[in-house]
């Protein structure tokens, strides 16, 4: 655990058509103002063309004098950024991501990330559970978080999304994680919440579709199982990729079984991608994503 101070410690992400001099405008930009880059993590991408850099940095390495305050160091990447064409966003490190989580009936995935919130394993806070079902309420409560069932169908869908969102601004949320949340979003609320929403899968898409596909990959005979966690798009599981965790398998595994690995494999792929957004170490890419590790 470092030792820094928690408010003068910040986490910058930025991206950019790439070009050079952007890791010197950046480095010199907190020279002048007396910061300390602790870590530093950059990828320019051939294909798109573009330039990603994850930088962590501390404001009060000038001795003797105030640390660089946070609105002045806004202002100068403000106008640093429209020098390059940076995206860029500042965060303090400490500032923890408010996450609320959507689950049905299933219940492993929200029972991974509880309980890794109240272990420190999770850099990340939990406001809200909310669900399609009443079945695992006991759960959230358990653990001391808000409830809300939400029942939906064709008819109240509209109105489910609409209290939702209601309930993303009550708990001043900054994420949501679908956590095997069995109801497709709507586009509306999708491009609303672009960047901002997490699901996790079986791996198995799009070739075992609908209802019960570890049986479907049984009968298949598969040799390896698992897992993808991504970002939320209008186009069904088709968002950028952020994990995906595997593991082999062979023919003495029933169907049963290969259930029970897959399990496993979406509780980790999601912890990981939450904890990875959370330390914003995930900057999108087009379809695709770059993840800084």
């Amino acid at each position: 655990m470092s030792d820094r101070a928690p408010d003068r410690a910040y986490v910058l992400t930025l991206s950019c058509p790439d070009s050079r001099g952007i890791v010197a405008g950046v480095a010199n930009l907190l020279a002048d103002r007396g910061c300390n880059i602790t870590e530093s993590q950059q990828y320019g991408d051939p294909y798109t063309g573009r330039f990603f850099l994850r930088m962590e940095f501390d404001a009060d390495d000038r001795p003797g004098a105030a640390p660089a305050a946070e609105d002045e160091l806004r202002g100068a990447f403000a106008a640093l950024a429209g020098g390059l064409g940076l995206e860029w966003e500042l965060r303090r490190r400490d500032q923890r991501p408010r996450v609320l989580v959507m689950v049905s009936k299933f219940g492993h995935c929200l029972n991974d990330l509880l309980y890794r919130q109240r272990s420190g394993l999770l850099d990340a806070d939990i406001a809200a559970v909310v669900s399609n079902h009443p079945d695992l309420e006991f759960l959230a409560r358990s653990y001391g978080v808000d409830f809300h069932h939400l029942p939906v169908d064709p008819a109240t869908k509209r109105a489910q999304e609409a209290r939702l969102l209601e309930l993303v601004d009550a708990h001043d949320v900054d994420l949501v994680v679908l956590a095997r949340y069995m109801q497709v979003l709507s586009s509306d609320l999708c491009a609303k919440m672009s960047g901002r929403i997490i699901n996790i899968h079986h791996s198995f898409l799009p070739s075992f579709k609908g209802a019960k596909p570890y049986h479907q990959a049984h009968a298949r005979g598969v040799k390896l199982i698992g897992a993808t966690a991504h970002y939320v798009t209008a186009d069904l599981d088709e968002g950028p990729i952020i994990e995906q965790e595997i593991s082999r398998v062979d023919h003495t595994h029933s169907p049963e079984r290969l259930a029970a690995i897959g399990r496993d494999l979406e509780s980790v792929a999601l912890a990981r991608a939450v904890n990875w957004h959370a330390q914003r170490r995930v900057l999108l890419n087009g379809h695709k994503t770059v993840v800084f590790g």
